[in-house]
């Protein structure tokens, strides 16, 4: 038996190690600095300072300004995600002419990197040449010069959008697959008993798509709340901090200001905040499971 372990091990170990040297080595690292005094600079000394960061962080107004409008993002994001991904997941799943063709197209935005889709989008918004003035214009709903990346009313509801567009084809995959593991036979019995369209995706789809729902509201929360890329690549944080995600705010504090052990402490709190969430949202939706 102990055989057997050894030989376990060795053969865990190509996969074990990567996972120890590039994701739980620099955690334990960046846990441990969230306690210290640590700075850019070779000169520079570092101290361990216990819990100083994160009073410091209590009174920054900045940084709560910043989460709460990190958590109004994945909130309106993940939702928006979900419903935009349901609606196309459903009629990708009829039996429609060139369904592959559809398929394929959905996947677009998933093949594109983050940096790629911020500067389309741009291009998209720019007040000057963009698509978007020019078609609002040629429609007669505004004079075609509006800065959507720039306002302050609009930068926001702007880079939701886009973060919706990008984020729509994993969540439309899982759906799909979800929806194709509904039994044909439930929706044949449940039409001929009288059932509607409506009633037969409550009573028989719904049921069966609710744990996937689960699995991928709570992913794409936790994905989007953590999105730095695409809104770097968009505005920056700006205009004003409209949209300064709290990632976006510990980057230019760590890489911008050199306070390492500030941002890392950042970090921490994020990481704590969302597994408390997490934990009360999924326990919520369990406990409607078994009941």
């Amino acid at each position: 038996m102990l055989g057997l372990d050894k030989d376990a091990w060795f053969l865990l170990l190509p996969a074990l190690i990567p996972v120890l040297v590039l994701s739980v080595g620099p955690l334990l690292y960046g846990i441990s600095l969230a306690f210290t005094d640590a700075q850019s600079g070779v000169t520079n000394s570092t101290s361990f300072t216990g819990i100083a960061n994160f009073k410091d962080l209590r009174l920054d107004s900045l940084f709560w300004q910043s989460f709460r409008i990190g958590l109004l993002w994945a909130v309106c994001v993940t939702v928006l995600q979900f419903l935009m991904s349901l609606g196309l997941a459903l009629l990708l799943n009829q039996n429609l002419r060139l369904r592959w063709l559809a398929r394929t197209l959905a996947l677009v935005p998933w093949a594109m990197p983050e940096v790629v889709v911020g500067i389309m989008w741009r291009l998209v918004y720019n007040p000057d040449a963009g698509i978007l003035n020019n078609t609002l214009h040629h429609l007669h709903l505004t004079d075609g010069t509006t800065d959507w990346l720039s306002s302050l009313s609009l930068a926001l509801p702007a880079v939701i959008v886009v973060g919706v567009w990008a984020g729509m084809p994993q969540t439309t995959v899982v759906l799909l697959a979800g929806l194709q593991n509904v039994p044909l036979e439930l929706h044949e019995a449940a039409s001929l008993d009288g059932a509607g369209m409506w009633r037969r995706f409550t009573t028989v789809t719904w049921p069966t798509l609710k744990p996937v729902v689960l699995s991928i509201t709570a992913l794409n929360f936790i994905w989007n709340f953590n999105s730095f890329g695409l809104v770097y690549v968009l505005t920056s944080g700006g205009p004003g901090g409209k949209t300064e995600l709290p990632m976006l705010f510990a980057y230019d504090e760590a890489f911008r200001y050199g306070q390492f052990g500030y941002a890392a402490a950042m970090g921490l709190v994020m990481v704590a905040v969302i597994a408390v969430l997490l934990a009360v949202f999924l326990r919520n939706r369990l406990k409607e499971d078994e009941s």
